[in-house]
């Protein structure tokens, strides 16, 4: 990836916290809008930097396909039986890289069509929120079931919201990873199977043989790793992650 796209991916994430030098220089609201009416009171506005500033990272993980991603690698970890060859670093980093990847037209439009305007003193602080909430809720209905979306609007109270886009942000988030969690484990599910049957043909072989004493991982583990290196298991993992991404 280009470090253009990194540049886009760190302003993106950054969108709400935006410092400019002319808020600065000129001590005025650092949330204000083009005119330099501020939005909020400067109280208010610290209080939500520094709120956002610790909620910032999780919120991007519940308002991406990182939740999905980490969820199956960490199954097909414990599938694999590798829960000290394969660490967690480990697993973290191939989700956020799968992350970045199909995450890419969504942080460039909010990059181009929110933080952009909102960074050349164009639009507000809260006209640049709701536009950048345009791109991303297109992406989280889309992912979302209809089952999950319609159980999360009756708990909140908006079931008689016809539209799907028309709710409001918090009920897409809750449905999306409601969905999300769903989606992983059956995925997680199809890739933990076929592990599964070697461990119980290992376990079923030494029973027959009288090898009780022998830990049927010591056979299991080798033959598993052997089988995944053989039909190319990261590859067909990371096709079938991003496959089940659907378009928006």
């Amino acid at each position: 990836m280009s470090i253009r796209f990194y540049s886009r991916a760190g302003a993106t994430a950054l969108l709400m916290l935006p410092l400019s030098h002319a808020a600065l220089a000129a001590s005025i609201p650092l949330l204000s809008g083009p005119a330099g009416a501020g939005d909020f009171t400067v109280k208010t506005q610290l209080l939500i930097i520094m709120t956002l500033l610790g909620l910032l990272p999780v919120l991007l993980m519940m308002m991406t396909s990182f939740t999905r991603f980490v969820i199956v690698l960490s199954l097909l970890r414990q599938g694999l039986g590798l829960q000290q060859g394969l660490p967690s670093r480990i697993v973290t980093g191939i989700a956020m890289i799968l992350t970045m990847l199909v995450m890419r037209p969504v942080g460039t439009e909010v990059y181009d069509k929110a933080f952009v305007p909102y960074d050349q003193n164009k639009i507000g602080f809260q006209q640049a929120l709701a536009t950048a909430q345009v791109p991303l809720s297109r992406f989280m209905l889309a992912q979302t079931s209809k089952a999950s979306l319609a159980t999360i609007a009756r708990l909140s109270g908006e079931a008689s919201i016809a539209k799907p886009q028309d709710h409001s942000f918090v009920v897409k988030v809750s449905a999306y990873m409601l969905s999300e969690l769903k989606t992983a484990f059956q995925i997680g599910c199809m890739l933990f199977i076929p592990f599964l049957v070697i461990d119980l043909v290992v376990s079923s072989v030494l029973m027959a043989m009288g090898m009780m004493m022998l830990s049927p991982l010591v056979i299991s583990l080798p033959l598993k790793l052997l089988l995944f290196v053989l039909v190319d298991g990261w590859t067909l993992t990371v096709n079938t992650l991003v496959s089940s991404i659907q378009a928006y």
